[in-house]
């Protein structure tokens, strides 16, 4: 009887324990986020400047206390995020303008991993600047300027409402970049 007994229960852990697979835990994933079709409006009021924006932001006057005349904010919405336009006439002051402007962007080397730049030159329309384009988990993913060198000095800081995650952020981050770059390229400053 020990020996039908003890082969009863081999035969049932060698049944039990084949074909069984072994279970890996699936990656975390995050939900599928649905970008909108690019297309643009021109952002054209009694500012120095014009330039396009894309149909599913708003621009909107920045109304905080320290604010100056021709601030704007465009949100986006949709992907909580808001590009902080300030505008400034120069009188001189462009070494320090380009001064702050660089030391606002590099306030985010604790958090950030990386931070490219990228020269903006178009001689036709009087643009020179630069985009900075801070990589890793920091507060503003990019920022850039723009100027005439003599009349006009524009930037813009790209911040999202919500905490910051290069990784989950990534395609949003993409695709507004894009619409920042469409920003630039069809600005104009008007005398």
């Amino acid at each position: 009887m020990g020996k039908v007994f003890s082969l009863i229960i081999v035969a049932c852990l060698l049944v039990s324990c084949g074909g069984r697979e072994i279970s890996t835990p699936k990656p975390r994933g995050y939900f599928r986020i649905d970008l909108p079709k690019k297309e643009y409006v021109t952002f054209d009021t009694l500012c120095p400047f014009s330039f396009q924006y894309p149909l599913y932001a708003k621009v909107e006057r920045d109304t905080d206390v320290n604010t100056e005349e021709y601030w704007y904010n465009i949100q986006f919405p949709a992907m909580k995020a808001t590009l902080h336009l300030s505008y400034k006439p120069i009188a001189g002051n462009i070494k320090q303008f380009l001064e702050d402007s660089r030391t606002l962007v590099y306030k985010h080397t604790v958090k950030a991993d990386a931070i490219d730049e990228k020269l903006i030159i178009d001689d036709m329309n009087r643009k020179f600047g630069i985009y900075y384009d801070i990589k890793g988990d920091a507060a503003s993913s990019f920022q850039f300027i723009l100027t005439d060198s003599t009349k006009h000095f524009l930037r813009g800081a790209l911040y999202f409402n919500v905490r910051p995650n290069k990784d989950s952020l990534a395609p949003v981050l993409a695709f507004i970049k894009k619409d920042i770059e469409k920003l630039v390229e069809s600005l104009r400053w008007k005398k």
